[in-house]
Order: C-alpha cells, then sequence, then structure tokens
C-alpha cells in the first residue's frame, strides 16, 4: 500500500459509516480486495461470494468516502461497468464534539434496520418533499442534527451535503 492517501475526518458523522464498514468481515475483505486493484461489482462477487453483502459493502465504503469510482469501458456491444477502488491507507480524525453527540453516533452506528426504521421511513419521506434542511427535519422529527447527519450517512438512498440532507440520485 505505499504511496496511498490519507482520508482526513472533519465531521464526526462521517465515524457512522466508517465503523459500519469495518464491523463486518465481508465488508473488511471487499475493502481489502478494493486496495488492491480496481473491480466491478460482478469481480467482487465473483471473487468474494456474497455473504449478505457485497452491494451493501461497496455503498458503505462509498459513503465513508473510502472508495473512488470511474466507468470501466467495455468491449464492443456490451454497457460500461462501474469499478471501485480505495487509494487509502491511512485515516486521521481532526473534529472535536461534545460526548454526548460522539456517544449518540456509536449507538446509531450499531443501532439495527428494525430499530431505525420508523425514523429512517419519516426521513425519507420529509427529503422527498422536498424538506432538506438539517435544522427543519430536526423540529419536524423531534430528533437532534447529529441523530438525522448520522442516520441519514447510514442509510442507502440518502446523503448529507452541507446543512442539508438529499436524496441520492446517482444510479447504480
Amino acid at each position: 500500500m505505499t504511496g496511498k492517501r490519507t482520508r482526513i475526518i472533519n465531521d464526526p458523522s462521517d465515524l457512522v459509516p466508517l465503523l459500519q464498514a469495518f464491523g463486518s468481515d465481508i465488508h473488511k475483505r471487499v475493502f481489502d480486495e478494493l486496495c488492491v486493484e480496481w473491480h466491478t461489482e460482478s469481480e467482487l462477487l465473483s471473487m468474494l461470494g456474497d455473504d449478505g453483502g457485497v452491494k451493501r459493502s461497496v455503498d458503505l465504503l462509498r459513503k465513508s468516502g473510502l472508495v473512488e469510482t470511474k466507468w470501466r469501458m467495455p468491449g464492443p456491444g456490451a454497457s460500461p461497468e462501474k469499478e471501485y477502488h480505495s487509494t487509502y491507507s491511512r485515516v486521521q480524525a481532526s473534529f472535536g464534539c461534545p460526548m454526548e453527540d460522539l456517544c449518540e453516533l456509536i449507538r446509531i452506528t450499531f443501532m439495527s434496520e428494525e430499530e431505525l426504521r420508523d425514523v429512517i421511513e419519516r426521513l425519507k419521506a420529509l427529503v422527498s418533499k422536498g424538506n432538506t434542511s438539517l435544522s427543519n427535519l430536526s423540529r419536524e422529527l423531534n430528533l437532534s442534527q447529529v441523530f438525522i447527519r448520522g442516520v441519514a450517512k447510514r442509510t442507502e438512498g440518502l446523503n448529507v451535503r452541507g446543512q442539508r440532507v438529499e436524496a441520492s440520485d446517482e444510479e447504480r
């Protein structure tokens, strides 16, 4: 891994997808393969099988900012495929936050999908109606902005951009 870059984390909510990504064996194996060379999801599936999560692993690694994406140009008549690679071998956290916020983010990281289902559904519904401001979402859902950021960072189909939560429009 020589010549690799350092991923700098300035927002404590970025820890949520990062901790999730390395909280499972399949996610770690996908990351290890992507550190070596560029791979498509289908190549990763054939190499690692699908122990419940090559696609989820790639999504988590993308959300945590640990992989980059480019299009692989196919042979004649075939469709292009996205391929992924990681250029990071180090991480540097550079933030300060109240211990209460950190505890909440760590708790969100390890909550089950079932525990968060209601919040996720309500959050997605509000965002789809155009309510994307963190402060407005916090008021509407009666949840802290830190909680909403953390949930959005771990939820497929949502992205956090500054002080807004937006629906992900990227086609996979």
